[in-house]
């Protein structure tokens, strides 16, 4: 069997959630004989077209950016070769042009639709878009909510609810970095006070203001891992509070970040709008059995983190409920390896990339 998968970023122009999710889809397919193809646009499709890890990661030409949505003109040859191959269509959503590709080159092969993510914060051009939405996903043979909460609070969601399946995202022990004692002995050095981590791209939807409110009353230290978009305004802010007790150390490499995961006391993750799906930082911080703090916003991360069982999960925009919670962890070790021996219980149980793929695999097999 063959699967296109086709989103508007991948390797080795971008690896973020999504990406990962497809890369850990096409390697785990091999050995159920699943051949994998991805297509995704790029600013240099002929470097970026290359084979990785035992399937190809096609380009096409980005013409134009508009609102976080990749444009080209040359996807639509790309996609209908590459479809005309397939025995699957997968695509990613959201990518409004991926819808207009469907119908301009229709497949005509049997397609699922992995639904990411809500269209969260471009409203005016949501509702644009909104007809054109749901009549993409009204072709879909099948969709899947990466949780069940994510499926039982999103409004588009319900409205398929007979064709969608929930098929939780997950991590490849094998592709993940485990650091050395050298590694952690140099970040014991620099953080020697017990800490709490949080690690993702610095973007609206992940709630470092507050953060940055909660480490005023916070006990223990916090060091933030990532770069992005509001990067500056957070550092900015951090120097206005006048906070010694968080620390900015930009992206970092994959064992820092596992150094760091291990000297953690817990990982917090306050992000307060529904853009955040899943959060598969949440399901990093399992695999390493260690404790969440994260916020009740209606998606995937109070699936992943359960209240009272592997973390404390508070109110979002709560600066003070997010600081009581990171004291209460910080003020009660045996609390914090109760939530992090189940958080990592969780991982195996639920998150693990073969599970995710056997699923996948099972599915694709009933359409193809």
């Amino acid at each position: 069997m063959r699967v296109l998968h086709f989103f508007k970023t991948y390797w080795p122009d971008t690896f973020g959630g999504i990406e990962r999710t497809i890369h850990a889809l096409a390697k785990g397919g091999n050995a159920h004989g699943i051949q994998t193809d991805v297509l995704s646009l790029s600013l240099d499709p002929l470097i970026n077209t290359v084979e990785f890890d035992g399937h190809m990661a096609y380009k096409a030409k980005q013409n134009l950016e508009l609102a976080s949505t990749g444009f080209s003109l040359d996807v639509f040859r790309k996609f209908r070769e590459l479809s005309a191959q397939a025995d699957i269509v997968h695509y990613h959503f959201p990518w409004p042009f991926m819808d207009l590709v469907h119908f301009a080159t229709p497949p005509r092969k049997p397609s699922i639709v992995t639904y990411h993510s809500d269209i969260v914060k471009q409203k005016t051009l949501g509702r644009i878009y909104r007809p054109l939405m749901l009549h993409f996903l009204s072709s879909a043979d099948q969709i899947v909510a990466t949780s069940p909460n994510y499926l039982g609070s999103s409004e588009v969601l319900q409205r398929f609810k007979n064709k969608t399946v929930v098929i939780p995202l997950g991590l490849d022990d094998a592709d993940s970095a485990i650091a050395d004692e050298a590694e952690k002995k140099q970040w014991k050095a620099r953080f020697p006070k017990p800490f709490f981590l949080f690690v993702g791209v610095l973007r609206y939807y992940k709630g470092i203001h507050i953060l940055l409110e909660a480490a005023k009353e916070a006990t223990a230290d916090v060091v933030i891992v990532g770069g992005g978009p509001m990067e500056v305004e957070l550092k900015a802010r951090a120097a206005d509070l006048g906070l010694q007790n968080l620390h900015f150390v930009g992206v970092v490499s994959d064992n820092a970040k596992a150094a760091l995961l291990e000297l953690c006391i817990a990982l917090v993750f306050p992000s307060h709008l529904r853009s955040e799906a899943f959060g598969l930082s949440l399901v990093e911080a399992e695999r390493f059995g260690k404790p969440m703090i994260s916020c009740e916003i209606g998606t995937g991360t109070s699936y992943v983190n359960l209240d009272g069982v592997t973390g404390i999960v508070v109110a979002p925009n709560d600066a003070w409920q997010l600081a009581k919670a990171m004291n209460d962890l910080a003020d009660d070790i045996e609390l914090t390896q109760r939530y992090g021996a189940a958080a990592f219980r969780r991982y195996v149980e639920n998150f693990t990339a073969a599970r995710m793929v056997a699923k996948y695999v099972d599915l694709y097999k009933s359409l193809g």
